[in-house]
């Protein structure tokens, strides 16, 4: 029989001593969908009936077979859903799954004969892939409430990371069913020392998870100090995603040109008016593969001023330029850069060469950025806000290196879904 850390204990005594197989957690997964579940399944229903009934629709009896239907599909996409967590596509995989539950069903309904509202269906069903992609990312990046540190010379650092409330193990003889993930360092844990407590984790279907990766999972950016370029392996996913993405970038600044032409044309009349020319501020930034180029932005301040950040009730800005740099106006110049291929609609904030210069000399790691393409907006802009320091630099850093790992179409709309709350609410505009 199979052998543990060379001693005598074997599976079925560990079995024994505690490392009792339990069942899968699906139904405490799906309390997390469950807020979700119900306001889909509410908002469909309502809207299905105010349409029906607006049209004089009285066969109650139908109309009940196909609001149970639909409001059911929630819950069925819900249970599919809880079965990938670790997906890296939650926003797509369920608007996916969505779409093909629903598809099911109307195809159901209408070969059982069942009169429908289609009207109704179009105005109903829409909003529910929306609401389940965005429970999916709830799901995706929650780990669960119940983990716990198993010991090494960085638990109390890791601990006071993630909060006190995240508990340090303190010895082998652990008891697993208040425990759902065990967070390990693969380089102390991944040993003979610990391969029998590991091995009754797996069996008690506790997940066990390198620090790094859950770093990475609840805060969404990685460890410096452990990351290393070999860290960034690309998937098929990832590696055709980056191939459309510059064809994504044309034909998205293209589409907006009716709208950010005029925008653009406003402010620089505006800045014209105020204080003269020149209208654009050029300064050199570092691009992709550490390259130069000149980067363009609307100059917001007064001609003459000195150079550095900014602070807020900055007096060189242009009275009025605050709403400008606000809403990120100023910005507009830089559909030219992702035009011609100097930058990218999100990806690092490229950075003035002196303040690539000063982090490189703290970090050299922060020359990573350079890997791809820079962006308008990006991971680190709406995750961290702004950095007037080397230290506030090499805080972004993480970010940065977090979205050049994880890179896809998923996380460049969580971006400018955050993007769009941060222009709303006025955040980290300086």
């Amino acid at each position: 029989m199979l052998q543990v850390a060379n001693g005598p204990k074997n599976l079925a005594l560990l079995t024994a001593n505690g490392a009792s197989i339990r069942r899968h957690k699906y139904f405490r997964d799906l309390r997390v969908f469950l807020p979700f579940v119900v306001l889909a399944a509410a908002l469909q229903v309502a809207t299905y009936l105010f349409i029906v009934i607006r049209a004089g629709r009285t066969d109650w009896g139908n109309m009940s077979t196909v609001l149970a239907f639909t409001a059911a599909i929630p819950l069925i996409a819900a249970s599919t859903l809880s079965a990938f967590r670790r997906h890296e596509a939650p926003i797509t995989v369920a608007v996916i799954v969505s779409m093909v539950l629903t598809a099911f069903v109307v195809a159901f309904l209408s070969a059982a004969r069942i009169p429908l509202s289609y009207t109704s269906l179009m105005w109903s069903l829409p909003v529910f892939p929306l609401v389940m992609a965005y429970a999916n990312l709830k799901f995706h990046q929650s780990v669960g409430d119940r983990v716990a540190i198993l010991p090494f010379d960085r638990a109390e650092w890791l601990q006071s990371v993630l909060g006190t409330n995240v508990p340090i193990l303190s010895s082998h003889d652990v008891d697993f069913s208040n425990v759902d993930a065990v967070i390990i360092d693969p380089r102390e844990h991944l040993s003979q020392k610990w391969l029998e407590m590991l091995t009754r984790c797996h069996m008690s279907r506790v997940e066990i998870i390198p620090w790094p990766l859950f770093i990475e999972t609840r805060l969404g950016r990685v460890d410096i100090s452990t990351f290393e370029i070999a860290h960034i392996t690309y998937s098929p996913s990832q590696i055709l995603y980056m191939r459309a993405k510059r064809a994504l970038d044309i034909a998205a600044v293209i589409l907006t040109l009716p709208i950010t032409l005029p925008l653009g044309c406003l402010v620089a009349i505006y800045i014209l008016l105020k204080d003269g020319r020149p209208m654009l501020f050029v300064q050199k930034r570092r691009g992709y593969g550490a390259r130069s180029f000149n980067l363009y932005k609307f100059r917001t301040m007064y001609n003459g001023s000195s150079g550095g950040s900014t602070e807020r009730g900055d007096k060189r800005i242009i009275p009025g330029c605050h709403v400008v740099r606000r809403l990120r106006l100023d910005e507009l110049p830089q559909l030219y850069n992702v035009l011609i291929g100097e930058m990218s609609l999100i990806g690092p904030r490229p950075v003035a060469e002196y303040v690539e210069r000063d982090s490189i000399a703290v970090e050299p790691k922060y020359e990573l950025r350079t890997l791809i393409r820079p962006g308008l907006t990006g991971w680190a802009q709406v995750t961290s806000g702004y950095a007037a320091t080397v230290e506030e630099e090499l805080e972004k850093l993480a970010y940065d290196l977090y979205y050049i790992k994880r890179i896809s179409f998923d996380l460049d709309l969580l971006i400018i879904f955050r993007t769009i709350k941060t222009l709303v609410l006025g955040k980290s505009a300086r």
